[in-house]
């Protein structure tokens, strides 16, 4: 299939060794060490899509502005700017520093990383993030030229920006790996190999140093980065784990210094390691999209099925035991200037009610004990951690005739396949690039929008979309986009199952480190004391 194909095609680009970092590196105390979840399909911020990636990019390059210590955004390559009185031209004035090889970082390379991002022959599957930006969606749809796109260099420091509707979360929206400039130059002299170690030019804090696939990616401090002198650390080190049991055995030996914790040992972590857990709520959502244009999803009676036997209450309280909760909508509670108080229909059926329902949805569908209804739940990872909530899932849909297979897939083929309609229902995530409910409604809107997995399509929704974009009043917008929500709630395009809570593990001696709803902690602003770490002995494993 086609996404084996071009991640067969990627690694080709990478250093095919397995090696272990330099033991340089390895010894250096100011290195940091972070479990990564999955393999980097790229480091172009323009062909990455999961936090994956991104973590490893927001190293490496820096947008107009920045993720700050605590995840809220900052000035970075603009130290200030201004907005028109109707809030649709925007004018940032970038600070003076350098590309990591040497040569300025201007306008020009803001315009030109925006429109190749809007390219179409570039199918960068973020594209519709940047649809706020003036005449942004048909330059992507091809029906206008590049430089018909609303933004242009006003001279080498000042970049003007123009947009389709106010758009109070831009400044936001400026710290997201889709509005990172990138080297024209080395792009155009390397093509996609300008993301090879060599290669990569940047103006974030760190290098790109060493690539082993499937082993470890290696960053060094960039000497050329403007605020050089604060970053303490000399290197990171990522590493991808898949297999969080696996990632916490090196967590516990020492050589990973961040990692994601598996949710089945949580118990085990509160009472041997409390001090390493991070766990706080955070603007994410875990969902099942439901490929609504395929049959039997296409009918509105069989999704409604689909929520109404999922206990996502014996998923957080009894499997995940993390703090999650239950999501019953799409935008998650505590997003800013949004008024909530949504709740899909299902909410309101009575627990013990709610299987008979959907028993009975799914006779009137046609389908029975005799009659299974036979789909497949694509997830990502094969880990022990991410087979658990699935494999409940599957029991709690066998209730109402559905025979499930989960199919398990590498990250980026997971999303691959299930941007390419090549699913029936999928098990995905979607965590928030600012805080605005926007960016999860956005989700649904129809039109060439690569992130609406579920091909939902409802002139009303989009509509009320559109007018809350040129809405000024923020509760009004808020009250528009709540309608809009609970329009889409009552269709069931998803299944909503829980609100991500953050899974860090962090050690001790690392300092800066700072839990926050955007569930970012940038290279940049942590440090390592491995002096401090105390001489006991570890606990015995879990």
């Amino acid at each position: 299939m086609r996404a084996v194909l071009v991640l067969v095609a990627l690694s080709g680009l990478l250093c095919a060794c397995q090696e272990a970092p330099p033991e340089a590196l390895v010894e250096d105390a100011a290195v940091l060490h972070r479990g990564n979840s999955a393999e980097p399909r790229s480091l172009d911020p323009h062909l990455i899509q999961g936090e994956w990636e991104s973590n490893i990019v927001g190293d490496l390059l820096m947008g107009l502005t920045i993720d700050g210590p605590d995840g809220i955004s900052i000035p970075g390559a603009a130290e200030r700017w201004e907005t028109s009185e109707d809030g649709l031209t925007w004018t940032f004035h970038l600070r003076a520093h350098d590309w990591s090889d040497g040569s300025p970082v201007t306008a020009d390379d803001f315009v030109y990383a925006w429109r190749r991002m809007l390219a179409p022959e570039t199918a960068a599957p973020y594209a519709s993030l940047l649809y706020i930006f003036k005449n942004a969606q048909p330059v992507n749809a091809g029906e206008m030229p590049v430089d018909a796109l609303g933004a242009r260099a006003i001279d080498a420091q000042t970049l003007e920006l123009q947009l389709e509707s106010p758009a109070p979360y831009l400044a936001e929206l400026m710290s997201s790996f889709t509005t990172y400039p990138v080297p024209r130059a080395a792009i155009e002299t390397h093509g996609a190999a300008w993301t090879r170690p060599g290669n990569y030019v940047g103006n974030g804090p760190f290098t790109l140093t060493e690539w082993a696939a499937n082993d470890h990616i290696t960053l060094e401090k960039n000497p050329s980065f403007y605020d050089a002198e604060n970053v303490a650390l000399s290197g990171v080190v990522y590493y991808p784990t898949t297999d969080a049991d696996a990632a916490l055995r090196r967590f516990r030996a020492g050589e990973l210094d961040t990692s994601e914790l598996p949710a089945q040992q949580i118990d085990w972590l509160r009472t041997n390691m409390p001090e390493a857990v991070r766990i706080e709520p955070f603007l994410g959502v875990e969902y099942i999209t439901i490929n609504t244009t395929r049959p039997p999803f296409n009918d509105v009676r069989v999704r409604e099925a689909l929520n109404l036997a999922i206990d996502r209450e014996i998923l957080t309280d009894q499997i995940l035991r993390l703090g999650n909760r239950p999501a019953y909508t799409v935008v998650p509670p505590g997003t800013a200037n949004y008024p909530g108080g949504n709740a899909m229909p299902v909410a309101a059926v009575p627990k013990a009610e709610r299987v008979a329902r959907a028993q009975q949805l799914m006779r009137d569908a046609g389908y029975g004990p005799d009659n299974l209804l036979s789909a497949s739940l694509l997830v990502r990872s094969a880990s022990a951690d991410a087979r658990r909530v699935p494999a409940a899932i599957q029991q709690m849909w066998r209730e109402i005739y559905i025979a499930l297979d989960i199919d398990q897939a590498d990250g980026a083929i997971t999303y691959s396949r299930i941007q390419e309609g090549d699913y029936d229902l999928g098990l995905v995530n979607w965590i928030a690039d600012f805080n605005d409910a926007r960016n999860f409604l956005f989700l649904l809107t129809g039109g060439p929008n690569g992130k609406n997995y579920a091909r939902y399509d409802n002139p009303a929704f989009d509509a009320l979309i559109l007018e809350s974009d040129l809405e000024t009043d923020s509760a009004r917008r808020g009250a528009l986009m709540a309608e809009a929500e609970a329009l889409a709630l009552g269709e069931y395009p998803w299944v909503p199952v829980y609100f991500l809570v953050t899974r860090d593990l962090v050690q001790p001696y690392v300092g800066g480190w700072i839990t926050n709803v955007e569930d970012v902690n940038r290279s940049r602003w942590l440090s390592v004391d491995r002096s401090s770490a105390q001489a006991a002995g570890q606990p015995s494993s879990p």
